[in-house]
């Protein structure tokens, strides 16, 4: 009987070992077929998510701008990942500065988007501001972000944009302008209102978003004086 036993819980550990051994084949399997499906996508694919979250990006900042609008951003390459921020203090949302923080009407996203797990970024340049895929990202043409596509301060994006070997692929564009109404404001300080010397000095202490808002209806309050004078 003793014997018996022994047997029998040989056998049904033996069977436990192969479930085991079948069970980790399995998801061994299964995270190899992850890894390539992620890696080897089609190219095509790959281009057409780009181009997907581009178009809800753009359209994500053009509504923030209209209503809080955007001044500046921080560093001349600027990761977006605050776009499922639901409060914040100041006039600061990640590296975005507000003129009117208080209308924001966030999370825009309950998840910031990403390819290939890196972040998309807003990149400033002389020519104004762009989205682009974060710096690392191996685009669809078999060029990486960062690295065989250079994004500084003198990149011309829009160029890029219309090039196959850089920001393009297969006629879909792989970055995407955005147009700020501050630089209209900036510019309407400057030549409209004609706000130069101490109309364009803004008060230190206050948060830059109030600065230039104040700023700017100082300049028009005074432009509407000299008018009704």
């Amino acid at each position: 009987m003793a014997k018996q036993c022994f047997l029998k819980g040989c056998n049904q550990g033996a069977r436990g070992d192969t479930k085991s051994m079948v069970t980790v084949v399995i998801v061994g399997l299964l995270a190899v077929m992850l890894v390539l499906n992620f890696w080897y996508r089609p190219v095509g694919h790959t281009a057409t998510s780009i181009n997907k979250d581009l178009i809800t990006l753009v359209d994500i900042f053009t509504r923030i701008d209209k209503r809080c609008k955007i001044l500046s951003f921080d560093a001349q390459k600027n990761p977006i990942n605050f776009l499922n921020v639901v409060t914040f203090k100041g006039s600061e949302v990640g590296s975005m500065n507000l003129a009117y923080p208080t209308q924001w009407e966030g999370p825009y996203l309950d998840k910031n988007l990403t390819i290939q797990n890196q972040e998309y970024q807003i990149v400033r340049t002389t020519k104004g501001y762009f989205i682009t895929p974060g710096d690392g990202v191996l685009l669809p043409n078999d060029k990486v972000v960062g690295k065989d596509i250079i994004l500084d301060e003198d990149a011309d994006i829009a160029a890029l944009s219309n090039d196959e070997g850089a920001l393009m692929y297969d006629g879909k564009a792989l970055a995407a302008p955005l147009v700020l109404s501050t630089n209209q404001l900036q510019k309407l300080l400057r030549e409209d209102i004609g706000a130069t010397g101490e109309d364009m000095v803004l008060k230190p202490e206050l948060p830059v978003g109030v600065r230039l808002a104040s700023s700017f209806a100082k300049a028009t309050a005074d432009k509407q004086d000299a008018i009704e004078g």
